[in-house]
C-alpha cells in the first residue's frame, strides 16, 4: 500500500529490538515479555494483481499495458486492475465508466474464473507442505499458522521467503507476504511492501507501527468509516487508541471493540482451517457507496464466484447461501436462503444471490459493503438442490 512506517521498524528477521510504547495502555499492548504473543507466529500471503498478473503471464501483449479484468460496458465493475492500471488510479470495485475516465488506454478484460482456480489450487498446494493450518479469505489470500512447524523450518521468515520463491517458480506469479503474531498485523504486514514484498511486524514493533497507520490503512476499516473517524478527531492509530472503548462503541457499535483492540495491536483471533470451517464467505467494501443494481449485481457475482471457488476447491457444497448488505448509515441486512440439498451449481447460487438483493433496491441509503456466504457445508456430490425456503435472521 506504500504506507509510511517508523524509522525504527525493519523487516529483517523474526527478533528485534524495538521500543515499545510507553504510555499507560503498554501493559494492554503485545510485547516480546507477553509469552502468549510472542508465540504465535501467523503468514499472511496476498497475491499481486492476481486476476490481471494471470492474464498478462498468459497474453504476453497485456504485459506492462494497464489492464482491467472485469465488464467495460457502462454499469460494469472492475474486479482487478494490474499495477500499470493503479498509477491512473484505477482500483478493484471501481465503476467501469469511472477506471475509463482516470486511465483512458485502460484494456478491459473478462475474468477466467476457471483458470484463476488452477492457479489457486497451485498456491495452496504449496502452503500444504508448511502447514495444515491455512485459512483461505480467497483465490488470491490466505492466512496460515506456523507455529508449530518453525522447528522444521527455522523460522516464520524463512517459511514466507520459501513460499514466495516456489509460488513464483510454479505458477510465474509473486506474492507479498507479511509475517507477525496475529492475524490483524499480518495482512498489514503483507500490504506495507507490495508488490513482491515481505515484512515482519515483530511484538517488540507492533504498538508503534500501529500507532503510525493512517486508520485508513486499517483492515476493516472502509472510507466511509475512515471519513466518519477523521470527523472525530481521529486520524491515526495512536489518536484510535487514545479514544475509551466506550467512545468508539457509542460511536461504531459492535465493531467499537475491534477498533479498540486492534489499535492496540491485539487480535486473538485463531488461523481457521478449511477442516474446521462452519461457513465460507467474501464481502468487500467499496470506495464509494453503490446506489446502482448493475453495480451491486456485478460486484455480488464477483464477491459469489469467490467463495464457491474455494467451496469447489475443497470438495464443498453449501445448503444455505447468505447475502450481507452493510449501508452508508452503518445499518446491516442479512437475506439467506436454505435447501434441503446442496445448492447445485455455481450459476443456481447466483440466482438465489440476485433473488435475495432484488427486495432490497433501490436501496434508501447506499451500500458500502457486500458480502457472500455459504454456510451448512457438507462433501460435494449431493443431490441437486430441491424447494428453496426463504429464511430471514
Amino acid at each position: 500500500m506504500g504506507r509510511d512506517a517508523p524509522a525504527a521498524l525493519r523487516t529483517a528477521g523474526e527478533a528485534g529490538t524495538g521500543a515499545a510504547a510507553g504510555d499507560s495502555l503498554a501493559a494492554a499492548m503485545p510485547s516480546a515479555d507477553d509469552p502468549a504473543a510472542a508465540a504465535r507466529r501467523i503468514i499472511h500471503i496476498d497475491m499481486d494483481a492476481f486476476y490481471a498478473s494471470v492474464e498478462q503471464r498468459d497474453r504476453p501483449e497485456l504485459r506492462g499495458k494497464p489492464v482491467a479484468v472485469g465488464g467495460a460496458r457502462a454499469r460494469g465493475v472492475v474486479a482487478a486492475a494490474s499495477y500499470e492500471a493503479r498509477r491512473f488510479g484505477v482500483r478493484s470495485a471501481m465503476a467501469s465508466v469511472t477506471a475509463r475516465r482516470k486511465c483512458p488506454e485502460l484494456i478491459f478484460v473478462p475474468p477466467r474464473f476457471d483458470a484463476y482456480k488452477a492457479v489457486s489450487a497451485q498456491i495452496r498446494a504449496i502452503f500444504a507442505d508448511y502447514t495444515d493450518l491455512v485459512q483461505p479469505l480467497s483465490l488470491d489470500e490466505a492466512y496460515l499458522d506456523v507455529t508449530g512447524r518453525l522447528d522444521r523450518f527455522g523460522s516464520a521468515t524463512a517459511i514466507a521467503r520459501a513460499i514466495k520463491s516456489r509460488i513464483l517458480a510454479a505458477t510465474g506469479l509473486t506474492a507479498s507476504a507479511g509475517v507477525s503474531y496475529n492475524k490483524f498485523l499480518a495482512k498489514l504486514a503483507s500490504d506495507h511492501r507490495k508488490p513482491d514484498g515481505l515484512f515482519v511486524i515483530t511484538p517488540e514493533m507492533g504498538p508503534d507501527f500501529v500507532a503510525a497507520l493512517p486508520v485508513g490503512k486499517f483492515h476493516g476499516v472502509g472510507p466511509a468509516t475512515a471519513a466518519r473517524m477523521e470527523r472525530l478527531g481521529i486520524h491515526t492509530g495512536a489518536d484510535l487508541r487514545a479514544q475509551s472503548q466506550a467512545f468508539l462503541t457509542q460511536h461504531f457499535g459492535k465493531s467499537g471493540e475491534y477498533y479498540y483492540l486492534a489499535a492496540r495491536g491485539v487480535d486473538h483471533r485463531p488461523v481457521v482451517s478449511d477442516r474446521q470451517a462452519k461457513s465460507i464467505g467474501s464481502e468487500r467494501t467499496f470506495e464509494r457507496d453503490l446506489t446502482e443494481w448493475d453495480e451491486a449485481a456485478a460486484a455480488v457475482a464477483m464477491l459469489l464466484a469467490k467463495s464457491w471457488g474455494v467451496c469447489a476447491r475443497h470438495g464443498l457444497a453449501a445448503r444455505t447461501v447468505t447475502l450481507k448488505v452493510k449501508y452508508a448509515d452503518f445499518r446491516i441486512a442479512t437475506r439467506s436462503r436454505s435447501a434441503s440439498d446442496p445448492i447445485g451449481s455455481e450459476a443456481e447460487a447466483g440466482g438465489l444471490c440476485l433473488d435475495l438483493l432484488r427486495p432490497l433496491f433501490p436501496p434508501r441509503r447506499g451500500i458500502r459493503l457486500l458480502g457472500v456466504t455459504f454456510s451448512n457445508l457438507e462433501p460435494a456430490g449431493a443431490t441437486p438442490a430441491a424447494q428453496l425456503s426463504l429464511a430471514l435472521p
